[in-house]
């Protein structure tokens, strides 16, 4: 079963909203502080208390610095004071959160040598020495990275020379790395966002008065094409880290026709504006109608002849089509004009995939032009499974249709088992066949 999160960004999103409402959404406290506490750096303590947002009842996880580690100096935001010259961008924290009635604190104290700068390589080895999930690890890197680039862009550097002020300080170090926790903790898969909403105006920061969307937010925005809404409201409601949170675990972004709602989570933020700062998180169901036309979607398919690459540029280029999320890939040989053999590349995607998989195809091939085609598709409805069987764990797909269902062994699963026994691979994948067929069917 697929745990599918919608989050209403309709006051934004940051780093530490997205960690309190999936922590109000259910996600372990006791798991994320264990994660914590293994980290190499101090100088926090994290506090997770309910306050209220409007008249309601959210919860609000603050990381709260020793002064000499405190890179989010909110006063510049709210005074007349003059920013002070450093690497960074916006801060993503404010004031303490107010109206607290039940807190639960936990200190950390280890060794740490970089209290305010720190690069890329750094924060992925805190990341790498972390006590946690190889998935937790692999999504935490994943929206560092994505902040990383957005920074080095912002500031015309390389993604190696960038260091960070604020997104090398600890409370964002500890915001990244608990959202990542959370997720994992609460095994989602799918992840639906249709729209940052984010304020007007100007903010103060370290580099002085910047217009909203601060730069390294828009530089994510556009890269990943999040659909964003601009209100009227000044203030600044989409953070750095919360649109680097966005882009790496969005998957979806509509909802479906009708859903059940099966958990919802209210997460707080610091700020104090019109709109009260508040995410919802929601574990969500399609049920009715939606369900059961659930084996039918919009694709796209892009298109594109190529006579002109080698046969390793083309290899290599699936590979990044497939990374940067291309539901499937494929060649054929077609002939060009004045006879040239040649090669057509087709790659299907989701309409939100388009932008970033076209870069890789313009950016990896000799192509100076792509053809777009809106498609229907019908498919039968999957799950992969994890058999225990005499050769060890295995892969299986199993699909469903007019009631049957149907067992196929994954073909990493029978290379595996081929290359162990020396066996052929239709013995092989006969006997795992067979296999499928008992314990799925």
């Amino acid at each position: 079963m697929k745990n599918t999160l919608y989050l209403e960004c309709a006051s934004g999103i940051s780093g530490d909203m997205t960690v309190a409402a999936l922590l109000d959404l259910g996600a372990d406290l006791s798991v994320l502080e264990h994660v914590l506490n293994s980290l190499s750096i101090d100088g926090f303590t994290v506090k997770v208390s309910r306050v209220k947002k409007a008249g309601l009842d959210v919860c609000d996880f603050n990381v709260i610095l020793k002064q000499e580690n405190h890179d989010h100096d909110m006063e510049y935001l709210h005074s007349n004071l003059d920013p002070k010259p450093s690497s960074s961008m916006c801060s993503s924290k404010t004031e303490p959160a107010r109206g607290e009635d039940e807190a639960h604190t936990h200190s950390h104290k280890h060794t740490d040598t970089h209290h305010q700068h720190r690069c890329l390589s750094d924060i992925l080895s805190i990341i790498q020495t972390a006590d946690m999930t190889s998935r937790a690890k692999q999504k935490a890197e994943q929206i560092f990275t994505i902040l990383a680039e957005a920074e080095a862009k912002a500031h015309g550097t390389s993604l190696e020379q960038v260091h960070f002020h604020e997104v090398g300080a600890v409370d964002s170090i500890v915001d990244i790395i608990s959202a990542a926790v959370c997720l994992d903790n609460l095994d989602i898969t799918d992840v639906i966002i249709p729209v940052l909403q984010e304020g007007s105006g100007t903010i103060r920061c370290q580099h002085g008065i910047l217009p909203i969307p601060v730069p390294a937010t828009a530089n994510i925005i556009e890269k990943y094409q999040i659909p964003i809404q601009i209100s009227q409201i000044q203030g600044e409601f989409v953070t750095p880290s919360g649109a680097a949170i966005a882009a790496a675990i969005r998957t979806q972004a509509h909802l479906p026709e009708s859903f059940r709602i099966l958990r919802t989570g209210l997460g707080g933020g610091k700020r104090t504006y019109e709109r009260p700062s508040i995410l919802r998180a929601m574990l969500i169901e399609p049920c009715g109608t939606q369900q059961a036309s659930k084996d039918h979607e919009t694709i796209y398919k892009l298109e594109t002849n190529i006579d002109d690459s080698t046969g390793e540029m083309l290899g290599y280029t699936m590979e990044c089509l497939f990374d940067a999320g291309a539901k499937d890939v494929h060649y054929f040989p077609v002939y060009m004009k004045k006879n040239r053999p040649a090669y057509q590349l087709n790659v299907l995607c989701t309409q939100e995939d388009i932008p970033k998989l076209e870069q890789v195809i313009f950016r990896q091939t000799t192509t100076i032009g792509i053809r777009r085609q809106k498609m229907e598709r019908s498919f039968l409805p999957r799950e992969i499974k994890t058999l225990h069987t005499e050769y060890g764990e295995i892969q299986v797909k199993i699909c469903e249709a007019d009631g049957c269902r149907y067992a196929y062994p994954e073909y990493e699963s029978v290379v595996r088992i081929c290359r162990k026994t020396g066996s052929a691979f239709p013995v092989i994948y006969r006997k795992l066949q067979e296999i499928c067929c008992r314990q799925c069917l």
